[in-house]
């Protein structure tokens, strides 16, 4: 079934939030150690929103099965047209490809929003996404090394950008 990709609405948040907090308990992908509830979520889709900074979900058979968004990459005037996104898909549907379609319209709608330049920051052990971001045209800009914890470990921050003009 193939997914049907929109923009999230309130409604969205209880997914999402349990998207976000399975990714804060259980992997890596998050360098947050506390789960967040709906109050949380709810803030964060607010500020996107305030920003213009879009929030796409994926859903399949009626369910949400991932989201991405992007905002700000630094909070200073000069960076304005740079943005950081994430994404993240539900544990059930790692390796369909949900994270590639999800990317790849966020990355329209950055073009369209005229954003110059997007940044991922992805956990350095992570190989599959860094591998889905070369596959998108992100090319490696540098390694921080031990620059945060998670897991009782030190974990190393991989760099990635796309120029979208």
């Amino acid at each position: 079934m193939l997914p049907i990709l929109r923009d999230a609405t309130q409604a969205d948040l209880p997914a999402i939030l349990d998207i976000y907090n399975h990714a804060v308990a259980e992997t890596t992908a998050i360098w947050n150690e506390t789960l967040v509830d709906l109050d949380n979520r709810k803030a964060w889709f607010e500020l996107r929103q305030t920003r213009g900074f879009p929030i796409l979900v994926a859903e399949i058979g009626g369910r949400i099965s991932g989201y991405a968004s992007y905002g700000d990459w630094r909070a200073f005037d000069g960076f304005r047209q740079s943005v950081e996104h994430s994404v993240y898909v539900e544990k059930d549907h790692y390796g369909r490809g949900l994270g590639k379609a999800l990317m790849t319209a966020l990355i329209e709608r950055a073009r369209a929003g005229h954003i110059h330049v997007m940044v991922a920051a992805i956990e350095a052990g992570n190989t599959g996404s860094i591998a889905l971001h070369k596959s998108l045209g992100f090319r490696l800009v540098g390694t921080h090394h031990e620059v945060g914890q998670k897991f009782g470990r030190w974990l190393d921050l991989t760099m990635m950008e796309l120029k979208l003009d």
